[in-house]
């Protein structure tokens, strides 16, 4: 089995799906020897099925192609155990792809079947549910039960949703445990997050690291439609963390409370609304292939 590959792919994720993904594939396995499973998801859940299927066949590798939701749904099967894990990118966004330095076009991400390493990656729980990039509460999750609803996908898209829905969603009142320490906040954004950033380079988190063994926590405020240009040029060129919108603390564990329930993202997959919500730090939990030298930090 030392020779097999499982890919698992979303033919849905992204802004389409190309016949000649297969050919390419097969292609590199080919040219290192390697012998190459295709499958492809049917439905919301299938990747975590199929990714379960593979591990119990005795597969060492198994790729995830899609969005941030597909590489959680493969996470969620292969997590805790020996299979190492590749993604392919094929979403809107790529955030976790894009912070582990993974190329977002096909060819060049195929390289990672010769050229890799393995980091043993952290994952989060939240409400006992896993998480491998950026979750969150407030209008991200909003935005992303709208966008997951559209017909078309984007950034295009989704930075329209943004628009349209900025005004009128409001702030909310939270309050947290962060480790052993109890907060108030207003925020207009909390996000839970592994890795740095959102996708496309929006990076709500500059430090954040899957190697940490940390959450870290991003409190955002709501932004004044004067000050939004220079807010979003800070999320786009790494400097989050100088808006005086924007707190960000680092923590094994973070609870929150809220007076009424709220709807959450998972890893961009909106979730039902609760009022309550526990997030842990498993370190080391998912073993990830990555570029051999994928940059400062992972």
């Amino acid at each position: 089995m030392e020779n097999k590959v499982c890919f698992i792919i979303n033919r849905f994720s992204g802004t389409g799906f190309r016949t000649s993904v297969e050919g390419s594939i097969i292609k590199h396995c080919a040219a290192l020897n390697l012998e190459a499973t295709i499958t492809y998801t049917n439905h919301r859940g299938h990747a975590t099925e199929l990714a379960k299927d593979a591990a119990r066949a005795g597969y060492p590798r198994v790729f995830a192609m899609g969005g941030d939701g597909t590489v959680n749904e493969v996470a969620q099967g292969l997590v805790n155990t020996s299979v190492w894990m590749g993604i392919l990118p094929k979403g809107s966004g790529n955030g976790l792809a894009r912070h582990l330095g993974i190329p977002v076009t096909l060819e060049a991400a195929l390289k990672l079947l010769g050229q890799y390493q393995v980091i043993n990656m952290d994952t989060l729980r939240v409400n006992n549910l896993l998480s491998v990039n950026i979750s969150g509460i407030g209008f991200d999750a909003h935005i992303a039960a709208q966008f997951n609803q559209h017909g078309k996908r984007g950034l295009f898209t989704y930075s329209k949703l943004v628009l349209q829905e900025f005004l009128s969603y409001k702030e909310f009142d939270a309050t947290l445990h962060v480790d052993h320490t109890m907060y108030s906040r207003t925020p207009f954004v909390i996000a839970f997050a592994n890795s740095s950033q959102f996708g496309n380079n929006a990076r709500v988190a500059p430090f954040a690291s899957v190697c940490d063994e940390l959450i870290d926590l991003c409190i955002l405020r709501k932004v004044p439609i004067a000050q939004a240009a220079g807010f979003a040029q800070k999320l786009f060129s790494c400097q989050m963390h100088r808006s005086q919108y924007v707190e960000i603390m680092q923590a094994r564990k973070v609870s929150i409370a809220f007076s009424s329930p709220m709807p959450y993202h998972i890893d961009g997959e909106s979730m039902p609304p609760t009022d309550s919500f526990e997030v842990t730090v498993k370190p080391g939990s998912l073993k990830m292939i990555v570029p051999d030298s994928p940059g400062k930090h992972l």
